[in-house]
């Protein structure tokens, strides 16, 4: 078959087949895992312990593993044509056949495409509809006199397509309520200019004559309209255009036609969204509105938007042509863009070329077919690649030839596996389908011997696409263990890692304990959940653990002389002594000859640290204790504070460091120096032995009915002075019923 061809061709090119595994623990896994995975199901393929994952691979590893080409299983995928009737040569009053085949089921394996022709002939006279639908606001006053003479032309001009052609006429002005009309009860019956004798009503599209062959009815009818007006420039076209795309009863496209939208105007157009300039906020609803020929819900409903004009006008198989006029030709061609199947050509101010515009955008729409599908499912994709002389790029959404006749190869793929579903190709503006059922083949049609308990599982289970599948009480590779009163789920439950994986995925659970495979490279894996293996340490210079070491469960041991994570550096200490000989001043490690500094401490040797606390403030009670045996370390210094403060009690200070000066806790200063030794909470401290003495002047005023008196007490080295002065206070006011007021001035001195 053609997929299997293109299968087996792209097999040819080895670089592009790969089998992305996963999860494998059976046929089906693996058929689902990509394209190119295939199956092994050669009884003893796999070896003792190693996991049967390792059937799942592309053909050719397969192959170069020992397995037999019959024995490998890769589901095709195949494509049956169940309808396909002949092309139409001309069109005989029955249904033509313009696109084949009609039909054709699909049975996909996911990720791997398949193509298949479809051939497309436009019928020789075919039949045409045409519906010509005009702007008839007053500036298309001379066009109108130009069209009612037109009606011998144009059937002229479409009998030379077709002699089966049929012809309706439509007008339309814009919807009839302010800003678009002047809703003045005088002007919506005459809303022309005065010098214009004949001039209709204000409306917003009418539908004139429904599809005739009758060349006089539709003269008597174009002759029989009148001009009408508006306000804006804009018009009401895709009002109208929506109406002749959903009336069709109406308008009355047949079911088997060439149905063309003719659309002449001198103007651009509104669109959804413009009503609310008039505070129509109802969305328009793609339905048919017309009774008595008129639009009704004109004032009540908003323009369409184009891409709502766009599904309806696809969906009833219509091709629009815009004839207009050369200040707006670049506005419809734009909009032209946006519409598959449309043509835009450039109307004379009067109309008069109007036969030949529709002729030539006929041609053109008729030469061009453009296939393209609908209700595409999920997950899966279609390519069109044209097969014709003038033929566009292959895309996914459709495919585009510039000839009558000509082919299209359609490639499907399915990304996963689904249930069977169905969509529709067909060339745009034609009625003839192919309906396209597909479905996916996510299993395998193994060979398995018919033996209820085959030797291959130690008499105790079945084969199934070569793994043993295994009678009730037995679990194993080969079904060699017998669980007896246990329940396989609890020995599995045993060999689960952390995340609740089996063994690692690296591994087969045999009795309740892991059976590590073998990496690629022919070394095992290992740990409880053969968690370990021994290939995926640090490299360095491309070699694990830079050839300086050994791999162990992902970190490298290192070679006597060696360190590092990739055993990347000798084993020195050089740069990491200090000038007392000491590593990193004992405040990190020597790794890589660099000093790894623990935290705060500063390389390059670990000297400082520049986010610790300032040790004046941390070693005071130390300071206090040691040097006065006072303070809160007071009863218990020996053992707080000997092991980190060594301490000298000076008259001078000889040490360089900066100098402290904190408050004891009696309220003396205390001068001392500290010098940080080898390690982090390790120093040295030199203590003045003299603490700072504080003077109190204490002046006390007290009153007596007579006097004023006033005495000054001197006190020095009075620690602890404030609750003094609350003592003093105290006996002043008892020796004297006056009241009292001290006052304390304090100086130091040392």
């Amino acid at each position: 078959m053609l997929q299997q061809n293109l299968y087996y061709s792209t097999r040819l090119c080895q670089k592009e087949e790969v089998c992305s595994k996963s999860v494998i623990n059976s046929c089906s896994d693996c058929i689902k895992s990509g394209p190119y995975c295939v199956w092994c199901q050669q009884l003893n393929f796999t070896k003792p312990g190693e996991q049967e994952a390792v059937r799942c691979d592309t053909q050719a590893k397969l192959l170069e593993r020992g397995c037999k080409a019959e024995e490998i299983l890769s589901p095709p995928n195949s494509d049956t044509v169940t309808k396909n009737d002949r092309l139409s040569s001309t069109f005989d009053q029955q249904e033509p056949v313009q696109l084949a085949p009609q039909e054709i089921r699909l049975e996909l394996r996911p990720g791997l495409p398949t193509t298949f022709p479809i051939h497309f002939k436009r019928v020789q006279g075919y039949p045409v509809d045409l519906y010509y639908l005009m702007d008839l606001s007053n500036s298309m006053k001379d066009d109108l006199q130009n069209v009612k003479g037109l009606g011998k032309d144009l059937f002229a001009a479409l009998k030379k397509i077709t002699q089966h052609a049929q012809i309706g006429f439509g007008a339309f002005v814009d919807k009839t309520v302010l800003p678009y009309t002047n809703t003045n009860k005088d002007k919506l019956q005459r809303p022309c200019d005065a010098a214009d004798k004949q001039c209709q009503a204000a409306f917003g599209y009418r539908h004139v004559l429904s599809m005739t062959p009758r060349e006089e009815e539709f003269k008597t009818k174009v002759t029989e309209q009148f001009i009408s007006g508006n306000l804006d420039s804009p018009e009401g076209s895709l009002d109208a255009m929506m109406q002749a795309s959903v009336c069709g009863d109406k308008i009355g496209w047949r079911n088997s036609s060439t149905r063309l939208l003719v659309l002449t105007t001198d103007a651009g157009f509104h669109m959804a969204g413009d009503g609310k300039l008039a505070g129509i906020l109802e969305p328009n609803d793609e339905h048919c509105h017309m009774e008595n020929n008129l639009y009704v819900k004109s004032s009540e409903m908003d323009y369409p938007s184009v891409g709502q004009l766009a599904s309806q006008l696809d969906k009833n198989n219509i091709q629009p042509i815009f004839a207009v006029t050369k200040n707006v030709v670049n506005v419809y061609r734009q909009l032209s863009q946006m519409i598959p199947k449309s043509e835009v050509g450039e109307l004379s101010s009067d109309s008069r070329n109007v036969v030949r515009l529709i002729e030539d955008a006929y041609n053109k729409l008729s030469s061009k077919v453009t296939v393209t599908h609908d209700n595409l499912p999920e997950n899966v994709r279609v390519v069109y690649t044209p097969r014709c002389e003038h033929a566009g790029p292959p895309g996914e959404n459709r495919g585009v030839c510039d000839q009558v006749r000509i082919s299209f190869d359609v490639t499907v793929t399915a990304d996963t596996c689904m249930k069977t579903t169905s969509f529709t190709i067909s060339p745009l503006g034609i009625k003839d389908t192919l309906t396209v059922t597909l479905s996916t083949n996510c299993e395998c049609q193994c060979m398995d011997p018919q033996v209820a308990n085959h030797t291959h599982c130690k008499g105790k289970g079945r084969v199934h696409c070569g793994i043993c599948s295994c009678s009730q009480g037995f679990v194993g590779q080969f079904c060699e263990c017998s669980i007896g009163d246990k329940d396989e789920g609890t020995l599995r439950e045993a060999c689960k890692d952390e995340n609740g994986v089996e063994c690692g995925g690296r591994g087969d659970c045999v009795c309740g304990r892991c059976e590590c495979h073998t990496t690629e490279s022919g070394n095992y894996y290992h740990g409880a959940f053969c968690q370990c293996d021994d290939e995926q340490c640090e490299k360095f210079q491309n070699k694990l653990c830079g050839g300086k070491g050994k791999c162990n469960c992902g970190t490298c041991e290192c070679n006597t002389g060696y360190e590092g994570s990739a055993c990347q550096c000798t084993v020195s200490q050089e740069a990491c002594r200090t000038i007392n000989n000491t590593v990193c001043y004992g405040r990190g490690n020597c790794k890589c000859n660099r000093c790894e500094c623990d935290e705060g401490y500063q390389p390059p040797r670990c000297q400082k640290c520049l986010g610790c606390q300032n040790p004046c403030l941390t070693k005071l009670n130390c300071i206090e204790c040691l040097g006065f045996d006072q303070g809160p370390f007071k009863k218990n210094c020996t053992e707080a504070c000997s092991k980190s403060v060594f301490h000298q009690m000076v008259d001078q200070f000889t040490l360089s460091s900066k100098q402290c000066e904190q408050k004891d806790s009696e309220g003396c200063w205390v001068k001392f120096k500290l010098d940080q030794l080898v390690g982090k909470d390790n120093y040295w401290a030199e203590i003045l032995k003299s603490r700072g003495m504080v003077e109190i002047i204490l002046t006390y005023i007290y009153i007596r009915p007579v006097a004023v008196h006033t005495c000054s007490v001197r006190y020095t080295a009075v620690p602890k002075w404030h609750s003094m002065l609350r003592k003093l206070k105290k006996e002043r006011k008892t020796s004297f019923d006056a009241e009292l007021e001290i006052r304390a001035s304090s100086t130091w001195t040392y």
